[in-house]
């Protein structure tokens, strides 16, 4: 009981985290410019099974601008690939409109944000690149995001009901930076 009573304690605060720190209005866009890949992204280390989907040219549309946004915000590959598998788990990088009684609540786009948490409105999170730079906005304030396993940090970002879920897509999501990230 004790664990259960601690899992929701700490659910609800991560929820209020997040939206609190987490959600809101993008900030200015950096002038920072976009890194040039030199050499494949390292999987820092691949937990667990991976899971891999044939994308389609919308997915693939999606991928790209996921990649997009991430140089937008002067981000490393890394994030882009932190993108990309948190979007492969949340959505299978479809921009998901909203589902009925097959939502989660009122999540909606590439990353399941939701409107009343404070992610934006229903439009704007449905906006790939508005979607990402929100998602890399969280990213950016997890010390330590870079140097963490890929489901830690997409957790923080995401506050997930199955946090180790982002881990299977690691290997996918880099291989699809390693791809897309110079074209």
């Amino acid at each position: 009981m004790n664990t259960i009573l601690r899992k929701s304690i700490l659910g609800v605060a991560g929820l209020a985290f997040t939206g609190g720190v987490f959600a809101g209005p993008i900030a200015a866009h950096t002038d920072t410019p976009a890194h040039a890949a030199s050499k494949p992204v390292a999987v820092a280390s691949v937990q667990g099974e991976q899971s891999t989907i044939t994308l389609n040219d919308e997915q693939t549309a999606n991928v790209k601008a996921i990649i997009a946004a991430t140089k937008k915000a002067g981000l490393p590959e890394r994030a882009a690939v932190v993108s990309i598998a948190t979007a492969l788990q949340e959505s299978k990088l479809e921009n998901l409109g909203h589902l009925g009684d097959r939502n989660d609540h009122d999540s909606l786009g590439l990353f399941q944000q939701r409107p009343s948490s404070g992610w934006g409105s229903p439009e704007q999170i449905t906006d790939p690149e508005y979607s990402t730079l929100a998602f890399l906005k969280g990213l950016k304030q997890v010390d330590g995001w870079q140097d963490m396993p890929l489901t830690k940090a997409a957790q923080t970002v995401q506050v997930s009901a199955y946090p180790d879920a982002y881990a299977q897509w690691e290997k996918q999501a880099t291989d699809l930076v390693d791809q897309h990230w110079t074209k």
